[in-house]
């Protein structure tokens, strides 16, 4: 038995009641760019059902050159297919939700990051770049980064928010904005 057996097995009642949906926009018209941090999963935390909302989970969270493209991709996708459904003011907006206690805070220090550095084959300057040792800065930056992107849609707008580990409570840093 591998570790996975469990959860296949719980996939299997999860299938027998399942309904599948129609291509259709999500139903929260957001998508969530969080940390792959097992302790912050978005659909708990933000209580997101199947449908709700596209999730990108990386280390930190960070927004990235692969994640910008995959926003622009769905900003274009929802653009062909959903115009005349999604909403007058936008496509979707994008929520980029940071959390305390992250893992990528340890490559802020040099002798941790350098020993990672030499374990993965990836640059130091790479790992430094996804720390996420104050995630209300980080957010900021990331938002920021989003925002001033030129492959976003005029029509996406973006928010920072930060998930307490220690509370389980999300608060807003960067209130929603469209790119100027």
């Amino acid at each position: 038995m591998t570790r996975i057996n469990p959860l296949l097995e719980r996939n299997e009642q999860f299938a027998r009641a399942y309904t599948p949906a129609a291509l259709a926009p999500p139903a929260a018209q957001l998508m969530v760019v969080t940390c792959l941090d097992h302790r912050v999963d978005p659909a708990i935390v933000l209580g997101l059902q199947l449908g709700d909302a596209p999730v990108i989970r990386n280390a930190g969270g960070r927004v990235t050159p692969a994640v910008i493209d995959d926003i622009a991709y769905l900003a274009f996708l929802a653009g062909q297919l959903f115009s005349g459904v999604v909403a007058a003011e936008g496509l979707f907006e994008v929520a980029v939700v940071h959390h305390t206690q992250c893992g990528t805070g340890f490559l802020a220090d040099p002798g941790f990051r350098q020993q990672a550095a030499e374990a993965t084959g990836l640059s130091e300057a790479a790992l430094e770049a996804s720390a996420v040792a104050d995630p209300h800065l980080t957010v900021k930056a990331d938002v920021e980064r989003l925002l001033t992107s030129p492959l976003l849609s005029p029509k996406v707008s973006v928010s920072g928010h930060v998930y307490d580990i220690a509370t389980g409570r999300v608060t807003t840093t960067v209130d929603a904005r469209y790119p100027s």
